[in-house]
């Protein structure tokens, strides 16, 4: 009897899953790229919050961090440096390895990025209740999960 129901479970959690991950990006593009930030896109904000706002990270990690190679990483950063939101220098101890850091252009690009975040997250919880919000966390954590599982490498 369960399998009846299911195409038209898998039907309707599809089209949600398409909606939300389409929603997101474009309110993701719509929020992020203000007047201020206009010279950079969405990618490149995540490559901002990737570098983040600690020490110099090396461009290995970040690359990592971002699930792309070194090589498309420095296409993106010599953009970023160009217009002044990253600092790319030479390890001190290694010199192959090359560190970047955000500049302070670059660490207001961060901040209003994860100001952005704060505010969909607290929309999110908009109308949910204590135990919606712990279903909802878990839903979402198994949720990704299975999809790391499923669709690691």
């Amino acid at each position: 009897m369960d399998t009846m129901k299911r195409p038209g479970t898998d039907d309707v959690m599809n089209e949600l899953l398409v909606k939300l991950f389409k929603n997101v990006v474009e309110i993701e593009d719509r929020c992020l790229i203000t007047p201020e930030f206009k010279d950079i896109s969405v990618n490149d904000m995540h490559i901002i919050e990737a570098v983040g706002m600690e020490e110099p990270k090396s461009m290995s990690t970040v690359a990592k961090l971002m699930s792309i190679t070194t090589g498309t990483l420095t296409k993106l950063v010599d953009g970023l440096s160009e217009k002044g939101y990253v600092n790319r220098e030479r390890g001190k101890k290694d010199k192959r390895v090359v560190l970047v850091s955000l500049t302070e252009k670059g660490k207001q690009a961060f901040a209003h990025h994860e100001r952005f975040h704060r505010s969909m997250v607290r929309h999110m919880r908009d109308g949910l209740n204590e135990q919606e919000t712990s279903i909802l966390v878990y839903a979402l954590a198994k949720l990704n999960d299975n999809f790391n599982r499923v669709y690691e490498g």
